[in-house]
C-alpha cells in the first residue's frame, strides 16, 4: 500500500472561480524522491501545503482525501504533524526563529518536549551529519543563504520526519549552494529513507536526484514518469514544461529524431550527456577530418579556435592562454574595449561599503561601468556583494569610499519617468494595496503621462506581464512566480531609464522566462531602457545578457559577453558548457551544441 495517497483531491481558494487543485489521484511510495514541477500558478505550493495540516488553508473548500501511512491526514494531531512532516520554504530567512545556529537546531525538539540529554545528542548528530560544525556557534544572521537553507533542513531533520516537503528550496541560492543543498537532500533520502517531495522551477540539478517527476498544469496532473522518460511524455503532449527540463534531456531530444527518441531513455546527468554527445560526434560523417573536436587534445576555447565566437573573441582567447595570471582576469577586455567608443550611463569607481562601522567590508574597491542599452548580468555566489552593488547603484546605500558617477543628461536623479527603479529580491516588499489593480494604479502617476495615456500604459504592461487575470486578487494571495510578474509590471509602469532587477527570474517558469527576455529586449529597443540584473540563473544570463560580470569577495573579478565569459569557466558555468567542454568549442547553450553537432555531421 502507498505511503502517501491522494484520492480525487481538489481545492479552491475562497472567491476563486477556478480550482487550484482539480481531481488529483496519486500514490507515492515510502522512501521515494519526487520532483513536482509546472508553470507558475499551476498549484505546486497549494498541493504541498495540503500535505501538511498546519499549513493547509482553513475552510471547507477541499474535496477528496489524503492518507498518510493508511491514516487520513486530518486525523494527525498537532504533535504528529510537527514531528512526522517537515516543510522547507522558498525564503531561507522565513523559517529561522532563533539567534544562534545551535539554538535553531534545538528549537523544534524543545517545543516537542524532548528531554535535554536527547536534544543534545540529536543536535550533535545532525551537526555532524550535515557537516556544519565549523559554524555551529555562529549567529544565524551571519550565515550565507546556502548555509541558512542547510540549517533549516538540519533543524527539521532533528525531529526525524518521515515525509519532507520542499517548496522551491533553492530558488534564492547560487548554483553551487543549490547543488550542496540538493546533495544533502539526496543524502537524507538515500541514507535515512525519508520520503522527499520537492517543488522546483530550477530542474537542472534536482531532476537527476529524483525517482519520479510529476508535472501539474492548472491544478491537474498531466505527466508522471521517471526522469529519463519524462521528456518524451512532455514532448508528445506539446507541454511548455519541456523547455524547463534539464539540458541533458532537452539536448537528447533535439539531436534525436522523434522515432529514435521516443522509446529510448534520455540522459539526465552531465556525465551521461557527455558520453552520449561524444558517441554522437564520433559517428558523424566527417569524424575522420583533421581538426575534429574529438581529436583535439586541448579545449579549443582555451586555444582560441572558437567555432562560435567571432575573430575578436578568438584573438582574446589566444591572448588569455598566454596570460599566466589566469583566464578570468583576461575577461575584463570587453569592458575596457567599450570605454573608448561609448560613454557609460553610470560608473562605480573604487567603491567600498560596509553595513556597520566595525563590520567587514562587503564591497572592496568595486569598479563597474553600466552602458546604455545593455542588459548586464551580475553573477556570483551568495554573500559576495551582488545585491549590495545593486543598492549602491540605486542610491539606497552610500559607499564610505569611492564614487558613483552617473550621466545627468541621460539618467536624471529622483523618481518618475527616465529615472532609476529597483525591483528587490522579495517582490512583496513593493505591495501596499489590497488588490493588484490598486497597486498598479498607484504607480501610474510616476510615468508622467495623461490619464488616457496611463490607461493605455496599464493595459499594455498588464498584457505583457501576463497578469490580467490577477488584477482583482490580493497581491499576497498569488504564487511566487505571479508575485514576481506583478512586481515587474509595477516597476515598468514608471517608465524607468535604468531598471535594476534582483533575482527577477526567481519563481518564473521556463516559458515566461523566454517572454520576459523578449519583453526586456523590446523595452531596450523601443524605450531606451538599460538593465542591470543580479541573478543565480546562469542559463538565463548565458542566453539573454549582453554582458556578464562575476562578483567575488566584494569586487568584480571578470567582465565579458556571455560566450567568452562562460566558455572560460569550468564550474560556475552552464550545463551545456560542462557537457560540451573539449567536444564542441565555445558552446554554452543547448542551441550551440545542436548547431555544432549538425555542422560536424554535414558531409565535407
Amino acid at each position: 500500500m502507498a505511503y502517501l495517497a491522494l484520492d480525487h483531491l481538489g481545492f479552491r481558494y475562497p472567491d476563486a472561480t477556478v480550482p487550484a487543485l482539480d481531481d488529483l489521484t496519486l500514490d507515492i511510495d515510502a522512501g521515494a524522491f519526487v520532483v513536482l514541477c509546472g508553470t507558475s500558478g499551476c498549484g505546486k505550493t497549494t498541493l504541498l501545503r495540503q500535505l501538511k495540516p498546519s499549513l493547509t488553508p482553513a475552510g471547507d473548500h477541499r474535496a477528496g482525501q489524503i492518507r498518510l501511512a493508511s491514516r487520513p491526514l486530518t486525523e494527525l494531531s498537532a504533535r504528529e504533524d510537527a514531528s512526522q512532516i517537515g516543510f522547507i520554504a522558498q525564503d531561507p530567512d522565513s523559517q529561522i526563529v532563533t539567534d544562534q545556529v545551535y539554538h535553531e537546531l534545538a528549537f523544534g525538539l524543545e517545543n516537542l518536549g524532548v528531554p535535554s540529554d536527547e536534544i543534545r545528542l540529536r543536535v550533535a548528530e545532525m551537526a555532524s551529519f550535515f557537516g556544519i560544525q565549523e559554524w555551529f556557534d555562529q549567529p544565524c544572521n551571519a550565515l550565507s543563504g546556502g548555509q541558512k537553507q542547510l540549517l533549516n533542513l538540519a533543524a527539521i531533520m532533528t525531529g526525524s520526519p518521515a515525509l519532507l516537503l520542499c517548496d522551491e528550496p533553492t530558488s534564492q541560492l547560487d548554483p553551487i549552494a543549490a547543488a550542496h543543498f540538493l546533495a544533502a537532500l539526496k543524502k537524507i533520502n538515500d541514507e535515512i529513507g525519508t520520503t522527499v517531495i520537492v517543488s522546483e522551477q530550477r530542474l537542472e540539478e534536482v531532476v537527476p536526484c529524483a525517482d519520479r517527476v510529476l508535472v501539474l498544469e492548472n491544478g491537474r496532473l498531466v505527466a508522471d514518469a521517471a526522469p529519463e522518460c519524462i521528456g518524451a511524455k512532455l514532448l508528445a503532449a506539446g507541454s511548455p514544461m519541456f523547455a524547463a527540463l534539464p539540458t541533458p534531456i532537452r539536448l537528447f531530444y533535439r539531436l534525436e529524431s522523434e522515432q529514435a527518441g521516443v522509446g529510448a531513455p534520455a540522459p539526465t546527468t552531465v556525465r551521461a550527456a557527455r558520453t552520449y554527445l561524444q558517441e554522437k560526434l564520433q559517428t558523424s560523417n566527417n569524424r575522420q577530418q583533421p581538426g575534429h573536436p574529438t581529436h583535439q587534445s586541448q579545449d579549443p576555447v582555451a586555444t582560441g579556435q572558437t567555432g562560435f565566437c567571432d575573430g575578436a573573441c578568438a584573438a582574446r582567447s589566444r591572448s588569455a592562454q598566454n596570460d599566466k595570471k589566469g583566464s578570468l582576469a583576461s575577461l575584463h577586455y570587453a569592458q575596457n574595449d567599450r570605454k573608448s567608443s561609448l560613454t557609460p550611463l553610470l560608473s562605480l569607481h573604487e567603491v567600498w561599503f560596509r553595513y556597520e562601522r566595525n563590520s567587514p567590508d562587503v564591497l572592496r574597491g568595486l569598479a563597474l561601468d553600466v552602458y546604455p542599452g545593455e542588459l548586464t548580468a551580475i553573477v556570483g555566489g551568495n554573500a559576495t556583494g551582488k545585491t549590495t552593488t545593486l543598492n549602491v547603484i540605486a542610491g539606497l546605500l552610500k559607499p564610505y569610499r569611492g564614487r558613483v558617477k552617473r550621466d545627468p543628461r541621460a539618467l536624471p536623479a529622483g523618481t518618475g519617468a527616465g529615472a532609476t527603479v529597483l525591483l528587490p529580491q522579495d517582490p512583496r516588499l513593493l505591495f501596499t494595496h489590497k488588490t493588484v489593480r490598486e497597486e498598479l494604479e498607484a504607480t501610474l502617476p510616476l510615468a508622467g503621462a495623461s490619464k488616457q495615456e496611463r490607461a493605455g500604459r496599464l493595459a499594455e504592461v498588464t498584457r505583457r506581464c501576463e497578469i490580467a487575470g490577477l488584477l482583482d486578487r490580493h497581491p499576497f494571495d498569488v504564487s511566487g512566480g505571479e508575485a514576481q510578474r506583478i512586481a515587474l509590471a509595477d516597476v515598468l509602469l514608471a517608465r524607468p531609464r535604468l531598471l535594476l532587477l534582483d533575482e527577477p527570474t526567481k519563481g518564473m517558469d521556463a516559458a515566461f522566462k523566454r517572454r520576459f527576455a523578449e519583453l526586456l529586449r523590446t523595452l531596450i529597443a523601443t524605450e531606451g531602457l538599460t538593465v542591470v540584473m543580479v541573478s543565480h540563473d546562469i542559463e538565463f544570463c548565458a542566453r539573454h545578457a549582453d554582458r556578464c560580470v562575476l562578483c567575488f569577495n566584494g569586487e568584480i573579478t571578470a567582465s565579458a559577453p556571455p560566450r567568452p565569459f562562460f566558455a572560460n569557466l569550468c564550474y560556475y558555468t552552464t550545463a551545456a558548457r560542462r557537457i560540451s567542454r573539449g567536444l564542441l568549442p565555445g558552446a554554452i547553450t543547448t542551441g550551440d551544441i545542436v548547431a555544432g553537432a549538425q555542422k560536424e555531421s554535414r558531409p565535407a
